[in-house]
Order: C-alpha cells, then structure tokens, then sequence
C-alpha cells in the first residue's frame, strides 16, 4: 500500500498527463528518483491518451523527468534541463570533494531535490544537471562548496564529455537471482539483501523488484538503496559443481 506522500506523488504526475491531454501540448514533471519513476510506472493504466519517455540528461541518467507528449504528436519536445560545470576556481587549493558535498551545498541554498538531476563527480570538478531556469538561481548564489571557491559554467548537453568509472566484480553464484547478484555486487549477505529487496529499495533498470528469485539478464542496471549502483553483464562459465561466474561492474 502507498503511503501519502507516495499517493500525492502519482497523483500529481496523473494531473500533469491530464493537462498535457487536455490541452494537447507537452508537459513535463521535475526529476523524479527511482521509487517515484517505479510508482508511475506501476500505475500508467491509469493515464489518459498521452505518450510519455524519461529524461535525465544522459543514457544512464538515475534521476529523470517525465516527459508527457499529446496522444499521435509523432515528435519528441526536449525536457528543460541544463547542465552545469561546478569547478574549483584555483585548482591547486581545491579539497577533494564528493557528490555528498556538492549535493548538501546545493540544498543549503533553498534549492528543492525535485530541481536536482544527477550529480557526476569527475576529478575536481562536478557535472550538476537541474531544471531549466535553476541553472541561473545556481549560478548567482553558488561560490563555494566546503571551504573551496568554485565557479558555474553552463555546458551544453550534447558536449557533456563524462564517463562512468567501475570496479569490475567476478565470483560464483547459484544462479542469476537478483538477491545472489546483489550480494556478490556488494559483499553482503543474501539475508540483508533479501530484506532490501523486500523493502523495495533495489530497482532493476528503474523498477522496484520486490522478488529475492528475480532472474537478472545480461545488461540490466540495478540499483540497491544505501549501496550503490552496477551493471550486470552476465555469467561466463560453470564450475565444476554446478555454480556459475557472474560479471559485475560496479559504478565508483
């Protein structure tokens, strides 16, 4: 059963689908995380004639928006998202800062998470993707993240030149269940993987799996609430007792 905030979540993306019907003209919400993407997407019987897609500024995007279209539009509007660069203004005196960092600065400056996309870390510097018209907020108020002075840059998103870093994982499995992936993923045992799973905080390509014996296929993204993130890309071989190596990269 979904709790109120839950309830008010679906309805309010329910409302945003009606207006794009009614109207007949694209509509879009603010980044959603994955358990409100997998609350719609278990509840889209639900939507009037409207298509819709998800956007978050990049393939492997974890936050994203939905972007309602009019029932037969046969075209595609771009979410209003931007991009921003956050770098340190001297480099040589930066701290070495984390997505946490960066986060609680953006929310110490009133900024709602709903406005927040992603936040990738690359080096010094951060990528922050926000809704259209933050990015300026952002610009005017941000100079500092810790005790380092930074500077805004707006980037464009089709020049956005990141890529993930994994730590590869290998080892041997029963089988390609989601609660023995994970464990492997994460060195953890399969009873406190279980339990999350059952708690709906693990979510397979932005889908919340309730079931421990989820069978994963090659690709699948999932992600583990407090844990992290990974890509499983397969097994490779049978032991000789009937056990099999799984592959595993591990977004750092």
């Amino acid at each position: 059963m979904m709790e109120k905030e839950e309830q008010m979540i679906l309805r309010h993306l329910v409302d945003l689908a009606n207006e794009c019907a009614q109207r007949e003209y694209p509509v879009f919400s603010d980044f959603l995380n994955l358990n409100e993407q997998s609350i719609f997407l278990s509840h889209r019987e639900e939507l009037p004639a409207v298509s819709f897609h998800f956007e978050g500024g990049y393939p492997l995007a974890e936050r994203r928006m939905v972007c309602f279209m009019p029932s037969g539009a046969g075209y595609q509007c771009p979410a209003p998202l931007c991009l921003l660069k956050i770098a340190p203004v001297h480099a040589k005196f930066a701290e070495e800062l984390t997505h946490r960092d960066y986060l609680g600065t953006l929310l110490g400056l009133g900024i709602e998470r709903s406005k927040i996309g992603d936040i990738l870390v690359q080096g010094d510097s951060a990528f922050v993707f926000c809704t259209e018209g933050m990015d300026r907020y952002i610009e005017e108020h941000l100079d500092r993240v810790r005790r380092t002075s930074v500077r805004c840059i707006r980037q464009e998103i089709s020049q956005l030149s990141w890529e993930p870093r994994f730590k590869s994982v290998r080892g041997s499995v029963a089988s390609a269940r989601l609660d023995a992936v994970i464990s492997l993923a994460f060195h953890a045992s399969r009873s406190s993987m279980a339990g999350l799973i059952k708690g709906e905080k693990v979510f397979v390509n932005g889908k919340a799996v309730a079931s421990a014996g989820y069978s994963l296929k090659e690709g699948d993204v999932v992600s583990v609430r407090g844990y992290g993130k990974f890509i499983y890309r397969g097994i490779s071989q049978q032991t000789r007792k009937g056990r099999y190596f799984a592959e595993i990269d591990v977004f750092e």
